[in-house]
């Protein structure tokens, strides 16, 4: 009689469980229809196209961010409103690629009037 226990090997273990090797698509931008009734991407926030957070899918890149209890807080507070009041079930980490996406989008678009630069001015006294 054996006293170890048969376990599975680490292969087994660690083996990947996605279906191909190629990663799943985004989901596609929303669409509407214009007055020719032509299908047209739904512009993102306040006109500003051409980015938008990565979503849910395994990141290659990480980055760690220090922020102030309130901030952490107010991020939480937004991420429980988004589910309770929106029906929106999303990670912390979700919220925060989407805002950067935004931010990045504004700046590309409008540059020196971009909320970011505006932000950063008045936080260093410009």
């Amino acid at each position: 009689m054996r006293r170890r226990a048969e376990l599975p090997g680490a292969s087994e273990l660690f083996r990947t469980t996605t279906r191909g090797s190629e990663p799943p698509e985004p989901p596609a931008a929303p669409r509407s229809v214009d007055s020719a009734g032509q299908r047209t991407a739904e512009p993102a926030a306040e006109g500003v196209q051409g980015r938008s957070g990565s979503g849910r899918r395994k990141h290659d890149a990480k980055i760690t961010v220090y922020v102030s209890d309130e901030e952490l807080l107010a991020l939480e507070q937004a991420r429980l409103a988004l589910r309770a009041e929106h029906g929106i079930a999303v990670d912390r980490g979700r919220v925060v690629r989407e805002g950067v996406a935004m931010l990045l989008a504004d700046l590309e678009a409008r540059g020196a009037d971009s909320v970011l630069v505006r932000e950063l001015r008045r936080e260093s006294g410009e």
